[in-house]
């Protein structure tokens, strides 16, 4: 058999590109469940429908939205003109914030940083896997982290297809 140059250049490329390993995250993930373990208590974290989406692109950006699907409805419709028990409601029962985030050499998530959130205080912060850990088993991701006051939190994804 005779092989070109031009043919021996696309299987180098393609050998290479099977060499690097998978962005294990990539993609759009659905959450299944959400628990908080205030003090060993094991509750939920966003109700008892949580609702949220976790999207990775391919050029490294993320966006998280997560809710509780039973927060009430503002009586006014307008999202600037709800109560103070509405707007407390809907501050303690969703987050939603993007950024960019990194992988390691085996395509595992290693860390993000987040350049906008509902809760300001996030705004700029750089997490590791020290303080948040994704695990990709199959079409499962498994989110967990600790908040500042020691609570931990575990959030379950499915992938969506």
């Amino acid at each position: 058999m005779i092989r070109s140059r031009w043919g021996l250049a696309v299987l180098a490329a393609a050998s290479t590109a099977r060499a690097e390993p998978a962005n294990q995250v990539l993609g759009t993930w659905r959450m299944v469940s959400a628990r908080l373990d205030p003090e060993g208590r094991n509750a939920p974290a966003y109700g008892a429908r949580p609702s949220g989406l976790l999207v990775f692109t391919r050029d490294m950006h993320f966006v998280e939205v997560l809710t509780d699907a039973d927060i009430p409805r503002f009586a006014s419709s307008a999202r600037g003109q709800g109560t103070a028990e509405e707007n407390r409601a809907a501050m303690a029962g969703s987050i939603g914030f993007f950024g960019t985030y990194t992988v390691d050499a085996d395509g595992a998530f290693s860390g993000n940083r987040v350049e906008g959130s509902t809760f300001p205080n996030w705004v700029g912060d750089v997490r590791t896997t020290e303080q948040l850990r994704l695990t990709v088993e199959g079409d499962r991701l498994s989110e967990s982290f600790r908040r500042p006051d020691g609570t931990r939190i575990a959030i379950t994804w499915e992938r969506v297809r």
